[in-house]
């Protein structure tokens, strides 16, 4: 297996692809001629992971890397994505990008994930210039980064993390959960597309808490999962190689489904992003 870190960086290197369709790309489909000039298409390769199948966390990235890329004098505001089919790491990723609108301050756009013939997600992104004007926030206090004994080993996250608590533990807990998260230095532009990637890794392991014997180690075993929907919104600038503090609640768990939200603020108490999400949870018969 590559290197993640690497691997993960090479994945967010997309490329700019004509809008006519040929077999060796996936047989993308032509767009309708009175749009031609509003669409972009770029062509993004996969993590190589374990498991073979796409994790959500990387459409996440590569959608804000696709939004940025087609729209460079602004800034992703806020991802709304719904993951339609299940995508495998075998053959890239297809981002077609299609303006609805832009102007001098704000830009939506609307992007399609396609692999091989399938649509497997799709996004609807809004774009904005900063602004100087008033500020507020209201959080709640943010505790001390814990420090080096509570280093968590979490797959998908190539880089430090420290948590006082476990979410592969199986013992009963409140359905919250406090990630702290460092990347190696990375350039400014990659920032927000990292910062979505990891918002994907712990709404339904935070879900599992309450529920007793059951940790998120049991995905395939206990339960089946899935992310259907997830939202990012970016609030502030962001530096993924400082350290920041992922704090996920979910007060829901119902109808095979589990809903999850959390907000990403700096050691300081910077409110920087929020995201949320609805996971498919099927439990296996006891």
């Amino acid at each position: 297996m590559p290197d993640m870190w690497s691997d993960l960086l090479t994945c967010f290197d997309l490329r700019l692809r004509p809008t006519t369709p040929s077999a060796q790309d996936g047989g993308r489909p032509e767009p309708p001629p009175a749009r031609r000039s509003t669409l972009t298409v770029f062509e993004a390769p996969c993590q190589q992971i374990e498991h073979h199948r796409l994790f959500g966390g990387q459409l996440l990235g590569q959608f804000v890397r696709a939004a940025t890329r087609a729209c460079p004098s602004k800034v992703v505001k806020s991802l709304h994505v719904l993951f339609a089919n299940e995508g495998k790491s075998d053959s890239p990723v297809y981002y077609i990008v299609q303006r609805q609108q832009e102007g001098r301050t704000y830009a939506s756009l609307t992007i399609t994930a396609r692999q091989k013939r399938d649509v497997i997600a799709t996004a609807m992104v809004s774009m904005h210039v900063g602004e100087e004007g008033r500020e507020h926030q209201t959080v709640d206090g943010i505790p001390a980064l814990p420090g080096p004994e509570h280093r968590r080993d979490i797959a998908l996250m190539p880089w430090e993390t420290r948590a006082t608590s476990d979410l592969d533990s199986t013992e009963v807990g409140p359905p919250d959960y406090e990630l702290w998260m460092r990347t190696p230095g990375v350039e400014d532009d990659l920032n927000p597309a990292i910062l979505a990637y990891a918002t994907d890794l712990g709404p339904i392991g935070t879900a599992l808490r309450p529920l007793d014997g059951i940790g998120q180690t049991g995905t395939g075993t206990d339960f089946t999962s899935a992310t259907i929907t997830h939202s990012v919104w970016f609030h502030r600038e962001v530096r993924v190689d400082d350290w920041l503090l992922l704090r996920h609640h979910s007060p829901l768990v119902a109808h095979g489904r589990c809903f999850g939200r959390g907000d990403i603020l700096t050691e300081d108490g910077i409110l920087v992003a929020s995201f949320a999400q609805e996971g498919l949870l099927r439990f296996r018969p006891s």
